[in-house]
C-alpha cells in the first residue's frame, strides 16, 4: 500500500500530469480506508470489515497507479515492460469500488443480516467475478485489435465494441446493492436502541457527510480555474465514511456522535448566516451608501465579527434541541437547579437536589454526595 502509493507521484509527473489534481483525493480515500481497515483488523481480526476495507484500499491505488502506467505506454507512446499486463489487471481492478457496499451491508459486526442474504451476496460477488472477466476480455480484444487510445485516466476509449453493452446492467446491479444496504442499515437504525443505535448513527453520519461532499465536488466540478481544485479537495470527504465505520465498529468515543453533530450543523448556520450578512453590508455600504470598498470591507468584517458569539449561542441552542436533546435537558436542569440553588438554605434538601439532578442529567450507575461534614463525621470515627 506505502510503495502504490509512493509511486503515483512519479508516475503522474511522468505522464505529464499533476499529482495532487490526478489522483490526491483519490489518495486520501485510500488512505483513510486502509488507515482505518488496519486498525479494525489488528483490533477485531475476526471482523471481516477491516480486511475489506484494506483491500479496498489496495485495489484503488493500484487502479490509479496503473492507469497513469497506461497514459504513459498507450497516450503518451513510451515502451514499458509488461504494459499490456497492466492494462488488463487495472481494468480488471476497477470493479474493488463494489466492496463498499458490502462494508455498509457487514457493519458492524461483520454478519450477514440473516441466512437469505447469502443468497444476495453469493448472487452480488459473482456478478462482480463476471464484470472482472468481462474486463479483462474487452482489454484483450483492445490489445488483439490495436485499439489501444487510452483517455487521461488510462481507461480504454472503446465505445463500440462487442462488450460495452454488458456494462450498463452490470453497473446498475452495483448500484442496487449500493441502495439495498443503505435502505437496510436505514430500517436497523430506525428499529435499533443502546450502543446499537450509537454505532449507526456513527455509520449515517459519515455517509451523509461523505455524501454531500461529493455532491457538491460534482457541482463545483462542473466550472473551471479555482473551483476545479475545490471540487478535489471536497472529494476528499469521502474519508468520512471510513472514519465513521471505524469508530462506530472500535466503539472509540461512541456516544459523542450528538454532540459531533450539532456542534457541525450549528457551525455550518453559522458560517453561512454571517457570510450573507457580511456580503449584505457590503453591497449596502457600496451601493447605497456610497461607501470607500475599503471602508466597507472593514466596517462589514467587524460587524460579523461582533455578531459571531451571539448568533454562535442561539443557533446552537436551536440545533441542540433538534439533535442534540440529551445535552439540552441536562443543560436546563443544571440552569433550574443553579436558580432553585440561589434561595436553599438547607443542606439535606440540597444534597438530595443535587444528586437528583446528577442522576437524570448524566445517568450514571451510583450517584454519592459528600459534604464537609460527611468527611469529619468519617474522620471522627
Amino acid at each position: 500500500m506505502l510503495l502504490l502509493a509512493a509511486t503515483l507521484g512519479p508516475l503522474s509527473l511522468e505522464a505529464r500530469q499533476n499529482p495532487l489534481a490526478t489522483g490526491g483525493a483519490q489518495v486520501a480515500v485510500a488512505v483513510s480506508f486502509a488507515a482505518v481497515g488496519l486498525v479494525v483488523a489488528l483490533n477485531r481480526p475476526g471482523n471481516p470489515i477491516g480486511w475489506l476495507m484494506l483491500c479496498l484500499a489496495a485495489g484503488l491505488m493500484f487502479y490509479i497507479d496503473s492507469g497513469m502506467y497506461d497514459v504513459i505506454a498507450y497516450r503518451l507512446g513510451h515502451s514499458l515492460p509488461l504494459q499490456a499486463v497492466v492494462l488488463v489487471l487495472f481494468h480488471v481492478s476497477e470493479p474493488v469500488i463494489g466492496l463498499v457496499p458490502l462494508v455498509i451491508l457487514l457493519f458492524p459486526d461483520g454478519r450477514l443480516p440473516s441466512a437469505r442474504w447469502r443468497l444476495v451476496l453469493v448472487g452480488y460477488l459473482t456478478l462482480a467475478v463476471i464484470d472482472m472477466i468481462v474486463q479483462a476480455q474487452m482489454s484483450v480484444y483492445a490489445l488483439s485489435q490495436h485499439r489501444t487510445q487510452v483517455d487521461t485516466s488510462g481507461q480504454l476509449s472503446l465505445s463500440d465494441g462487442p462488450y460495452s453493452v454488458i456494462f450498463g446492467p452490470l453497473a446498475l446491479v452495483f448500484f442496487g446493492l449500493w441502495l439495498i444496504s443503505v435502505g437496510y442499515q436505514v430500517v436497523s437504525w430506525r428499529r435499533s436502541a443502546g450502543e446499537r443505535r450509537q454505532q449507526l448513527n456513527w455509520l449515517m453520519a459519515g455517509g451523509a457527510a461523505a455524501l454531500a461532499l461529493v455532491v457538491a465536488s460534482a457541482l463545483c466540478g462542473t466550472a473551471h480555474g479555482l473551483w476545479l481544485v475545490v471540487s478535489d479537495v471536497l472529494l476528499a470527504g469521502l474519508a468520512a465514511l471510513p472514519l465513521g465505520i471505524g469508530v462506530g465498529i472500535l466503539k472509540y468515543r461512541l456516544y459523542e456522535i450528538d454532540r459531533i453533530i450539532s456542534r457541525t450543523l450549528a457551525y455550518a448556520i453559522v458560517t453561512g448566516l454571517l457570510v450573507g450578512v457580511y456580503a449584505g453590508l457590503v453591497l449596502v455600504a457600496r451601493q447605497v451608501l456610497t461607501v470607500d470598498s475599503p471602508v466597507a470591507v472593514a466596517a462589514s468584517t467587524l460587524a460579523a465579527a461582533a455578531l459571531f458569539n451571539p448568533v454562535r449561542r442561539r443557533v446552537q441552542r436551536v440545533v441542540d434541541r433538534r439533535f442534540n436533546r440529551v445535552r439540552y435537558d441536562a443543560d436546563r436542569l443544571v440552569e433550574a437547579f443553579a436558580g432553585r440553588l440561589k434561595d436553599e438554605v438547607d443542606l439535606d434538601t440540597v444534597r438530595t437536589d443535587l444528586a437528583d439532578v446528577v442522576n437524570r442529567a448524566l445517568e450514571p450507575v451510583h450517584v454519592c454526595v459528600w459534604t464537609a461534614s460527611d468527611a469529619q463525621v468519617v474522620q471522627q470515627r
